[in-house]
């Protein structure tokens, strides 16, 4: 893996303090962590694959981060992993394929985020939405899946009084 990158934990990279880790959490990225802070309930996180044109849809409130250093690192699926560690969900877009193409890293993102709302949306659309004031991160992997790019809702964080609604 890579230790440039600032994503993955690395017990080596953590500034430590009587030997404690000072982040507690696998997501070091100071541009995402900072990004994912600002962000609230309806803000939209991108996560990008490596073929999409993110420098062509910013939209005016969204922050940029390149992690797609190599083909396939890092891939879509251990950048959601992350996401999901820190920051809440409610919904999923994903970017409607082709009837003749293949988008298995769908039921994978399924997979992962359990029971959010989910969508699928037509590609010029699917870029409209990234363009809103509401992204407030895009993040580009090194993912070689084609159709791989998804759009996060975030969601709120509840309360354990909370648990009813």
């Amino acid at each position: 893996m890579l230790l440039g990158v600032g994503f993955l934990s690395y017990s080596h990279v953590f500034s430590t303090y009587k030997g404690e880790a000072m982040l507690k959490t696998a997501v070091i990225h100071p541009t995402i962590m900072e990004a994912l802070g600002r962000s609230g309930h309806f803000s939209q996180v991108v996560i990008a694959d490596g073929n999409l044109p993110v420098g062509a849809i910013t939209g005016p409130n969204s922050t940029t981060v390149h992690l797609n250093f190599r083909p396939g690192l890092l891939d879509a699926l251990t950048v959601l992993e992350g996401i999901l560690e820190v920051c809440p969900i409610q919904g999923a877009i994903v970017m409607q394929k082709p009837a003749q193409a293949s988008a298995e890293i769908h039921g994978a993102y399924q997979k992962l985020l359990g029971d959010v709302s989910w969508e699928e949306m037509e590609r010029w659309a699917f870029y409209d939405k990234i363009r809103e004031p509401a992204t407030v991160l895009i993040i580009q992997t090194g993912e070689q899946c084609r159709f791989a790019n998804i759009i996060l809702t975030v969601g709120v964080v509840k309360m354990a009084e909370e648990s009813d609604f």
